[in-house]
C-alpha cells in the first residue's frame, strides 16, 4: 500500500488526466456583452416584423384580443412569434449558424468541437424549446432567469446552449 502524498503517485493524488476546454482548437468564445447585444438586436428585429404584421392584419401582439381565451392567445403568440423569428433568421441559421444580430456583431453558433450545428438542433433545441417553456406561467420566468444567469459560468454557456450542445464563438 502506497501512502505517499507528495509524489502524486499515491492513492489520494489528484487525477492526471488532461481535460480540454469546451472551445479548444483555436475557437474563441464570444463575449457576454456581445452576446447580449446580439439578443437585443434579434428581439428588436422580431418586434419590428410583428409590428409590421399588426399594421396589415387583424392580429396584433401588442394589443391582444383576450376574448378568445388566454390559452389560445398564448399559443397563437407562441406560434406566430416563432414563425417571425424563423422568417428573419432561418436562412442565416441554416447556412452560417447565425441570427442577424449575431451576424452583425461577428458571432456564430457552433458545436463544442467547432462543427456547424444543424438547423433542427438550432431551431428545435436551442430556440424552440425556450419559446415553449417561456409560455408556461411561472416556469417560463424561472427558465428565462436561469438561462440568462448561467452565462456567468466559466464556460459562458447559457442553459439553451447546454440543452442544444452548442457554444457561441467569434466568427
Amino acid at each position: 500500500m502506497d501512502n505517499s502524498t507528495g509524489s502524486g503517485s499515491g492513492r489520494y493524488a489528484p487525477p492526471q488526466a488532461e481535460v480540454a476546454d469546451v472551445a479548444g482548437d483555436g475557437i474563441e468564445l464570444a463575449g457576454r456583452g456581445t452576446r447580449l447585444g446580439a439578443v437585443i438586436i434579434d428581439g428588436l428585429l422580431v418586434a419590428a416584423l410583428l409590428w409590421g404584421v399588426s399594421l396589415v392584419t387583424p392580429w396584433n401582439v401588442f394589443a391582444p384580443d383576450v376574448s378568445t381565451g388566454l390559452l389560445r392567445l398564448l399559443l397563437t403568440n407562441l406560434v406566430l412569434g416563432f414563425v417571425a423569428f424563423t422568417l428573419i433568421n432561418g436562412y442565416q441559421l441554416a447556412t452560417q449558424g447565425q441570427t442577424l444580430g449575431k451576424r452583425l456583431l461577428g458571432l456564430r453558433i457552433v458545436r463544442p468541437n467547432g462543427a456547424r450545428a444543424s438547423l433542427a438542433r438550432l431551431l428545435g433545441a436551442r430556440y424552440g424549446l425556450g419559446y415553449v417553456i417561456g409560455m408556461v406561467p411561472f416556469a417560463g420566468g424561472l427558465y428565462g432567469l436561469l438561462d440568462s444567469l448561467l452565462i456567468f459560468r466559466e464556460s459562458q454557456q447559457c442553459l439553451h446552449d447546454n440543452i442544444a450542445d452548442t457554444i457561441v464563438v467569434k466568427a
